[in-house]
């Protein structure tokens, strides 16, 4: 299964992913702006907040794996007050926020190493243990396809990959 490197994935994700031991993660296609790339939504106390990941050169073509973060805009510090204003007060909050906040504040270089980073995180908390590979070139056909399925644009009642 192949599938592209969504930040802070959503449950139509994991649930893209769940029945899959490996999971083929694509390296070397091109930044789709306006994706779940560097965007992941998130429902706050009063409405859905859109958090997005500001990229240089993100209106050029470049290769997700070269894509690098924008820290002149303090979007590390608008995201964690986002997440913890939205979930702070949640369950367990308390046990799982330090792994996430250590992610932003360590601040890496490329979006796809944030994105990377957190669905470790992510894995590791849901104690999902998946063989995760990297794509070696990109192949416009592959089998059991799923990247750019998950999309803003999509509603996940199309996908059939998630039911609540």
């Amino acid at each position: 299964m192949i599938i592209d490197l969504q930040y802070l994935p959503s449950l139509e994700y994991f649930c893209a992913i769940l029945p899959h031991e490996t999971i083929t993660l694509e390296v070397n296609e091109y930044f789709e702006k306006q994706s779940y790339r560097n965007r992941c939504i998130i429902q706050t106390t009063n409405k859905i907040d859109a958090l997005t990941v500001p990229v240089k050169n993100g209106n050029k073509k470049v290769i997700i794996k070269d894509l690098q973060i924008d820290y002149h805009q303090d979007w590390t510090r608008r995201h964690w007050g986002a997440i913890y204003s939205a979930y702070g007060k949640s369950p367990f909050f308390e046990y799982y926020g330090e792994y996430f906040k250590k992610v932003f504040d360590k601040k890496p270089d490329f979006l796809f190493d944030l994105n990377h980073e957190l669905l470790t995180i992510c894995l590791k908390l849901l104690r999902l243990e998946k063989n995760i590979i990297f794509t070696k070139n990109y192949e416009k056909t592959v089998e059991n396809d799923l990247r750019g399925l998950i999309h803003p644009k999509t509603s996940f009642a199309e996908n059939n990959l998630y039911q609540p």
